[in-house]
């Protein structure tokens, strides 16, 4: 076993079943001597519902995922170029739907359907992942412990492309007076739209941040509790192992007492009967002195 199929089996199976799995697989490392794999499956964190759904659509959707982000990557390209998109927004767009219909019925298949907050994270990780390539790289593996988001207007990597993609032209030569006058009124309203816009990126940002440490807390809790509910098994387990013990040695030592009753009742008969022999023998033994001073 080595640490990319341990991986690769730990992020496949259902989230409740992650923590014994990785408990598993982290034991069996141990076993054959090597602490440092053993270590590693053991820092690997419990994914959350919606990254457990993107990591099923590497399983058992690989195609259709692979189409969108061989779609991304057009696009990246495309940007990079220069060149317009031309209809992969459109192609994007229904991928990810379906997609996410498809991460849909695989949750739900599995026992673990996904509420509508579940489905926006994978939805918002399939589109990341079509403007990212490290996450579309991460996507593509099927090992997200998190659900995954871009914030911004351009692809990763990428800076700000001058609008229809042709570079940032030279400066205007002297305007009259009038139009100078125009661009200079328009240029507040623009400054503000690009303030407006920056500053919502900038909360998206902070409410995507503070949305990935909540799911982390949840995931850490989640994880706690199952552990919890492992020792509390695991416990109630040795204490049903120590009742039966127990049982089993109260009817032993009952046994045992009673055993005991029956050999003392066996001895006071045993040693009556001696008693009764001794005497019959005496009483004997002087009718036997009588007759011979008789005699």
């Amino acid at each position: 076993m080595d640490f990319s199929s341990a991986a690769d089996e730990l992020y496949g199976v259902r989230p409740a079943d992650f923590v014994e799995t990785r408990k598993r697989l982290a034991q069996d490392a141990k076993a054959a001597g090597d602490a440092a794999l053993a270590k590693r499956i053991g820092a690997l964190r419990r994914p959350t519902l919606s990254a457990w759904a993107v990591n099923l659509l590497s399983r058992s959707a690989a195609d259709d995922l692979g189409r969108l982000l061989d779609v991304g990557a057009e696009m990246r390209e495309a940007w990079g170029s220069g060149g317009g998109l031309g209809d992969l927004e459109q192609r994007r767009g229904r991928l990810v739907g379906s997609l996410v219909r498809t991460a849909g019925e695989l949750a739900s298949e599995a026992g673990n359907p996904l509420r509508e907050q579940a489905s926006r994270e994978v939805e918002d990780t399939l589109q990341a992942a079509t403007v990212d390539p490290g996450i579309a790289g991460d996507v593509r593996e099927g090992r997200l412990a998190q659900p995954r988001s871009h914030t911004g207007f351009v692809p990763a990597g990428f800076p700000m492309a001058p609008e229809d993609g042709k570079e940032r032209a030279e400066p205007e030569p002297e305007e009259k007076a009038p139009e100078k006058e125009k661009k200079k009124k328009a240029r507040p309203a623009t400054s503000n739209v690009t303030r407006t816009s920056a500053a919502r990126a900038r909360r998206a940002e902070s409410l995507r941040k503070r949305a990935e440490e909540a799911d982390r807390k949840l995931a850490e809790r989640e994880e706690r509790a199952d552990a919890a509910k492992q020792e509390v098994e695991e416990a109630s387990a040795a204490v049903g192992r120590l009742r039966r013990e127990l049982e089993r040695a109260v009817a032993e030592r009952d046994a045992a007492s009673r055993r005991a009753e029956r050999a003392e009742q066996n001895r006071a008969r045993a040693e009556e009967a001696a008693r009764e022999a001794r005497q019959a023998a005496r009483d004997a033994r002087r009718a036997a002195d009588r007759d011979a001073r008789h005699d």
